[in-house]
């Protein structure tokens, strides 16, 4: 799975707007909160506001928000919108995506494991809405969680 700062930025625009969800939000609290370049920032929510995910609000209390409830938008839209492929692999592009034929398309266990991979990831990202990272990101770590991410490094 390839994920770009694109990809990444939009997620992490979306989860800030479904964190605030229906609070209008500046670009420049997402920008600062999550250290996105401004002008980049506004070519993704731009996209995003194509896309049907969120809506702006003109005026002195004007900004950004989610156009749908985030039980309403999977994480898997939001990536399809500012990048249409979500798995990447040259096995399961289009002939005309990839500059050349493959020699073995239709019979190739290779391109049918990526197509099952792509499957996958894409019922996981489409399966996953803004409230479920949103319930995950208020969820106070258990101490036994933090245990499971621990290194041990004896000297």
């Amino acid at each position: 799975m390839r994920v770009t700062a694109k990809s990444e930025y939009a997620t992490r625009a979306v989860l800030h707007l479904a964190m605030e969800y229906p609070e209008v939000v500046t670009i420049h609290q997402i920008a600062d909160r999550h250290r996105i370049p401004v002008k980049y920032l506004e070519q993704i929510l731009l996209e995003l506001k194509r896309g049907g995910v969120i809506s702006s609000k003109r005026g002195i209390n004007g900004g950004y928000l989610l156009s749908r409830s985030p039980e309403e938008i999977s994480v898997g839209e939001v990536l399809r919108i500012v990048d249409s492929r979500v798995v990447d692999s040259s096995c399961i592009q289009r002939d005309e995506d990839r500059g050349f034929a493959c020699s073995d398309y239709y019979g190739c266990g290779l391109r049918r494991m990526w197509a099952d991979v792509n499957l996958a990831v894409e019922k996981i990202l489409f399966d996953r809405s803004f409230a479920d990272i949103c319930a995950d990101s208020r969820r106070k770590p258990v101490l036994t969680d933090l245990r499971k991410n621990l290194v041990r490094i004896d000297a």
